[in-house]
């Protein structure tokens, strides 16, 4: 399989979709699928007209995590360094990327599939998506994964999830904050591309903004974030279509 297959890629109108294409081998972060999708949402930041980023998946499985075959044939503490740091790499070019990105989970999401999920801005899921931290059941304890779902929901419910390796519902994701909404398997296209049309309608100036400080703000002082955050919202407030916006806004309370 060519690298450029690993990762489909197709344009909707505002938005992307990238589809992990490995469903035979459960769409694991081989360092091939790495590669395919970090070049993806390179070339994605460099687009001002995209709006959204959708991340799905073929298959039965969303993404079963780090390809084991890979790690059992190259035992080494410089493969691993290199292995962990490219999908730090990864998680981290989500969280900058300039647009949200939504995860459209089909099915299990394990492992560093998992972290997948928690380090996208958003998640839909189907009914029967299930999600789990499961290196903990081959004596692993998945660390890297921690770092995102740790961010992503209560230190218990992840502490939970990591020492004991069992999966959770997409119910129960929901429940954890994991995942935003629920819909059917037939529904899930449906229901992703419905978000994704929602955030695109917003003013590309708020929603860019906005990604830029919110995750930034989380890990200063109550003060610092608060002064942060103020900085930001000057700068989206001067922005010319924002000043329009408002204009329009007064304009119409005017005339009511």
């Amino acid at each position: 399989m060519a690298q450029e297959d690993y990762v489909l890629i197709n344009k909707q109108d505002q938005w992307i979709e990238l589809t992990l294409n490995r469903p035979q081998n459960l769409n694991s972060l081989s360092e091939k699928m790495m590669q395919a999708l970090q070049r993806a949402l390179h070339d994605i930041a460099e687009q001002d007209d995209i709006t959204c980023v959708i991340l799905k998946a073929k298959g039965k499985a969303f993404s079963a995590g780090h390809d084991i075959k890979e790690m059992v044939a190259n035992v080494s503490d410089t493969y691993y360094q290199g292995l962990f740091q490219q999908c730090s790499q990864l998680m981290q070019s989500i969280v900058n990327l300039p647009v949200p990105v939504i995860a459209e989970v089909q099915g299990l999401a394990t492992a560093a599939g998992c972290q997948l999920v928690a380090s996208c801005d958003l998640a839909v899921a189907a009914e029967n998506a299930q999600f789990g931290v499961s290196g903990i059941n081959l004596g692993l304890f998945c660390s890297t994964p921690a770092v995102a779902l740790s961010r992503a929901i209560a230190p218990k419910h992840a502490m939970e999830m990591l020492l004991t390796g069992e999966f959770i519902s997409a119910a129960e994701a929901q429940q954890k904050g994991l995942i935003n909404r629920i819909t059917s398997a037939e529904q899930l296209t449906q229901a992703s591309r419905a978000l994704a049309t929602t955030i695109s309608e917003k003013l590309p100036a708020a929603v860019k903004t906005g990604k830029a400080m919110f995750y930034p703000q989380q890990e200063k002082t109550l003060a610092e974030a608060y002064k942060f955050a103020s900085d930001y919202m000057i700068c989206n407030i001067m922005a010319t279509e924002t000043q329009a916006g408002m204009a329009n806004f007064v304009n119409r309370k005017k005339t009511q």
